[in-house]
This record gives structure tokens, sequence and C-alpha cells, in this order.
């Protein structure tokens, strides 16, 4: 800890430059920028505050209706949610409205957390998955309020790198009251570097809600597309989108009306990718208002918070983060909405998810472009084949669940507490 902490104090004069270049990439809310600095926008609540730190959209989704149903039977706790990313911070606007105040959370040095905490003086500190920064934790714990990890994983992947550095981590573990596991063996492998007693008590993905969409526009696109073949690529990231282009291409030797979405993960590439593909055929881009005609071939939904519009669409889905080696992204949103998931060879991120979907026959991994051409092609051919990897799906999804209930449980003697200290 004090090499990190030295190390922070030594590039901390550097920070407001690399902010300035994360503002110039659509990366930082330059009309809350000094949220980053601890410098909080908002006042604070009167009475107790439970504050919840998530990384970015999945881990904040994934706590969402935990915190709506803190909000419901303890009224008299306020809620505050921080996040990283642009992105989130604005779906977190749509789905929590005024119930949660929001805030960027502060950079990673000692001045700017100090003044975090110190102004929102927390009762209840939580934080969500895996993100643990140091200075953050420490200060949090000098304060003195009662802390968790809710949801926390630990793959086998971060417990090989954590082993490495043992004190440290030891250290930030031990800052916690409460280890809430994702899975035994989350919780085996938190147990391992020092953790207190961790709870396996589930994961809250599972908990989360079916993603909503507007049924007008559903039926806009309905109409435009027809009958149409049609598949999703969702959630991309750089390197995929040229796969996914090849894999249309093999496709359309036969199909040559063939429709191919594409919604990449961070809807400001939407522009770029359009570029990128132009040679390939006919692109729309949805951030541009274009309508689907009867010659696009691609249609990227480069907007924010329509996944829910896209996996009503399509029953094919692609998807992506996994054919290069980010991770993969959760599977668990199409799967709730009976679509047929492909996946590349890279879902480190989920791999427990993964791993139970391929063993119960659940999704279908590919490999490369080939043969994402024809995974799709065999099931744009088969229906039946459609319709097990659904109802597979659904019978799984129906054995998971009730995280959310286990944690408010567990929680509920420390919220019913009126006297907090500050």
């Amino acid at each position: 800890m004090r090499n990190y902490r030295l190390a922070t104090n030594i590039i901390a004069p550097l920070l407001p430059l690399w902010l300035t270049y994360r503002k110039w990439r659509g990366k930082e809310d330059a009309t809350r920028i000094k949220e980053r600095y601890g410098i909080a926008s908002r006042p604070r609540p009167e009475g107790m505050l439970l504050w919840m730190h998530a990384a970015s959209v999945g881990e904040a989704n994934s706590v969402v209706p935990l915190l709506l149903k803190i909000h419901e039977e303890f009224p008299h706790i306020s809620l505050l949610l921080t996040t990283g990313t642009v992105t989130s911070a604005q779906l977190m606007q749509t789905r929590l409205g005024k119930n949660v105040i929001h805030q960027y959370v502060p950079l990673d040095t000692r001045r700017a957390t100090d003044r975090f905490i110190w102004h929102w003086r927390p009762d209840f500190a939580f934080f969500v998955e895996s993100e643990l920064w140091p200075n953050l934790i420490d200060t949090t714990h000098d304060f003195g309020c009662l802390m968790g990890i809710i949801n926390a994983r630990m793959s086998e992947r971060s417990f090989r790198s954590w082993q490495k550095r043992p004190a440290m981590i030891k250290h930030l573990l031990s800052c916690f009251d409460l280890v809430f596991a994702q899975s035994d063996d989350d919780a085996s492998r938190l147990r391992a570097l020092g953790a207190k007693d961790p709870l396996p008590l589930g994961n809250l993905k599972y908990d989360a809600p079916m993603l909503s969409c507007d049924e007008g526009t559903l039926a806009t696109f309905k109409s435009a597309i027809g009958t149409r073949p049609l598949w999703l690529a969702a959630s991309t990231h750089p390197g995929e989108e040229t796969l996914i282009a090849q894999a249309h291409q093999l496709l359309s030797a036969t199909r040559p009306n063939l429709l191919t979405i594409i919604v990449p993960r961070h809807p400001e590439r939407g522009a770029n990718i359009a570029v990128e593909l132009q040679k390939t055929g006919k692109i729309a881009l949805r951030s541009k208002h274009e309508s689907i005609a009867a010659d696009t071939r691609f249609y990227i939904a480069d907007t924010l918070g329509e996944l829910g519009l896209f996996y009503r669409l399509s029953e094919i889905v692609f998807m992506g983060g996994s054919l290069v080696p980010h991770g993969g992204q959760n599977p668990l949103e199409p799967a709730r909405l009976a679509c047929t998931i492909l996946v590349g060879p890279h879902t480190h991120n989920f791999a427990d998810m993964y791993s139970e979907m391929e063993q119960i026959g659940g999704c279908i991994r590919v490999q490369t472009a080939q043969n994402l051409a024809a995974q799709v092609d065999r099931l744009l051919n088969d229906s039946a084949a459609r319709s097990t990897l659904q109802n597979t799906l659904r019978q799984w999804l129906k054995t998971k669940g009730g995280a959310n209930d286990r944690v408010l449980e567990t929680l509920a003697p420390a919220f019913a507490i009126t006297g907090a200290k500050k």
C-alpha cells in the first residue's frame, strides 16, 4: 500500500491532463468533471446514507433491482451510486431517476477520496464485484462506516494475479466487514486471499429484469425488415466488426437480402464502423435516424439503451467482446428474451456463466468468421434448433436467481438501525 500511495502522489499532478484527453475522446462528462476530483455536485441528504460503487454499465445494471428494493423497504436510507463511465451515468439517470443520487467516482488519489468521503459521510459503503481502488477503500475504512463487497467475484485469472501481491490484497480485503460472493468458487478464492467469511449468496445479474423497449419503435422496425433474414452482433468491440462483415459476405452468397445488425459496445464508435464497412454494402446508422431500406446490408445501432429493442428483433445473437480478447459480454439479457446465443472463444469476464451454458447446450461457440457464418447459416435454416437452444436457456434461468433477496435479508438488520453515526 505504501508504494501505491507514493505512486498515486507522484502521478497526481498529471491527472488533469489525462482527464482533458479523456474529455476530448468523449469518455468524461465535461459538465461534471469536478466530481472526479471528489468535489460533489449535490448536497448530502439528511439522515442515513448508503453508497454503492459500480465500475460501469454491467455492474451498475446488476445492482439496480437491489437499490430499488432498498429504497422501497427502507425509505429512511438515502442512496448514492458512483460509476466511472459516461455511458453508465446516462443509463442510471434513466433507470433510477430521483430515487438514487448519481456521482462519478473520484480519482484514486488520497485528496480526491478524502473530499468525497467527508462530503458524503456514508453509513454503508458497498463495492460491486471486483472494483477495488486502494485509496478509496482505505479512506472509507478510516471513516469507519460498515463496508462490504456486493456480488463479489474473483476469477482464476485475477486470483493468480493477486497471489503475486498477497500483502496488498489481504490488506484491502481486511477492510470489508461483509463479502457477498457470486459463487462457491469465488468465495473460496476470496477467502484464500484474506477475505473474512465470504458468503456465496449468488449472482445479482440473474435477478436483473428483462430489457425494455418501445413497442411502437419495435413495430416500425419489424415493418421495415419484413421477412428478410437477419442476425445481430451485440456489444461489439474494435476488431470484431471486420470479422462480422466477413461472416456477412459469406452468408450473403446464398442470402443476398441478409440484414446484419451491429450494436457496438461504445456507441461513439458508430461512424468509424460505418467507414470501416462502407465497401461491403449499404449501411444505415441509428444515430442519424436512417431507416432500414430494402438494400441496407448493415444497420449500425450506435445509440444507448436500445439493446432490448434489437434482442426482440433477432432470434440469433452473437455476443461481442469474445472474438477479440476482451473477455465477452453478459449473455443473460438476450437469454431472457429467448435469443439463440453464439459466442467466441474469449469469455473470461463471464467464465462460470458461459461454462454452465455450454455444459447444458445453451450456447454455441465460434472461433472464426467462417465458423460464425456457418453457425448463423445453420440457425437461419433450422427453427427447431433455435427453439431447442432457447428452451434450454429458459429452463436454466428458472434455476437461477434469488441473490437480491438473500443479500437484502442479510443486510436488513443493519438497515433497520435508525441512529447512524456521523
